[in-house]
Parts: C-alpha cells; structure tokens; sequence
C-alpha cells in the first residue's frame, strides 16, 4: 500500500501595525481516501496533539512519549544536518527590491543597516532565503525560547552579492516574535546572545 505522508509547515504574518501573527499547519493524508486534509492551529500545544492523533493514524502507535522524545531544538537540528551545509544558489528574480524593503521595514534594532544598503538594494536582480542551522530553540509551552537565523542574499546589478542576516526571536517583554536584521552573521549571533542573558536563559 502506499505510505501514507504528513507534513507540519510554520507561517509567520507581517500585520499592518508590524506585529507578526503565527499559524501552524499540518497536512496529511490520513484520512477516508488519497486526499490531502490540511487543519490550522494557532498554538503549537494544539498542533502537537493533532500531530499525535495523525502518527497514530499512520503508524497505530503515535510518537514516543515526552521522555522518550528528543528535544524539539535538537531533532529539528538533525533533519537540517542532513541538507548540504554550503547549497548552491538560485536566486528567485521576482519582486527583489520589494523583498528588501519588506525585509528592512520589519526591522526593529537600531543598529541595522544603513540607508546606504537601503539604496544599494533597490535594484536587487534576484534573492535568495537560507535558513542557517543552530540549536537555538528551547524549552516547550509558554516557556518556549525560539531564535532563529536566516540569510538574505541579494544578488547585484553588476553581479556583486550582499548578505543581510536577519534574528527572529521571542526573547521580549511578554514572548513577543520580533525580527531584527544585520550586515553581519557575528553580529546577529551577539544580539542573540545579548537578547538571551537579559532574559536568563541559555542558548
């Protein structure tokens, strides 16, 4: 027979006032026949528990019990392990400098780039998304730390590259998700670590 499949997908909304709204999604198609069956879930408790039903579906055991599960930062570490660490580029050629400015506007930290890499990218030829591997979600529930790193790289009119590295993280007043955005992946990487002493936890 043939096996059956299901897919969880994480969507993140830019609101009108910049506030970020997040879904989860899970697809599957463990249901009365071949169709896929898509549900929405607005806390991950909920979409655990509909993972869980729909494993027990597929397989008539569900997954491990909590204790016998790996981390969620780690087991996600390990499926991202498995991609090439260096892939080769294709740049999507649409709407680049929209993808920019978009990127720029939702910015929250002050020391992000300049006006001058505003104005360089606003004739962005292509871009390409990475999302960059490290541990760096902990915890479960409310308590839940989540970071996040990805690449922006732009590709230039004359052919030149530049990378923007954008920090998605929740380590704010109330778990709030933020993006903040850099010239620089060190520089990223300390604004998370400064982010993460000032919240007393550890990355």
């Amino acid at each position: 027979p043939r096996p059956l499949r299901c897919n969880t997908y994480r969507h993140i909304f830019l609101l009108a006032d910049g506030s970020s709204l997040l879904l989860y999604e899970l697809e599957h198609d463990a249901g009365p026949d071949e169709r896929y069956l898509y549900e929405l879930y607005a806390e991950e408790a909920a979409l655990d528990r509909a993972e869980r039903r729909v494993h027990e579906w597929i397989g008539g055991s569900g997954p491990a019990s909590e204790a016998e599960e790996l981390p969620p930062w780690l087991a996600e570490e390990l499926l991202l392990a498995m991609v090439p660490t260096q892939p080769r580029r294709e740049y999507a050629a649409e709407d680049s400098p929209d993808h920019a400015r978009r990127l720029l506007r939702r910015a929250e930290n002050e020391d992000g780039p300049g006006e001058v890499v505003r104005e360089l990218l606003q004739d962005a030829r292509g871009h390409h998304i990475s999302l960059i591997t490290k541990p760096r979600r902990r915890g479960c529930g409310r308590d839940t730390t989540w970071c996040r790193f990805y690449e922006h790289a732009f590709l230039l009119e004359g052919g030149g590259e530049v990378s923007l590295w954008e920090l998605e993280h929740n380590m704010t007043e109330g778990g709030r998700l933020v993006c903040e955005v850099y010239l620089d992946e060190a520089e990223a990487e300390v604004a998370a670590d400064r982010h993460a002493r000032a919240k007393g936890v550890e990355l």
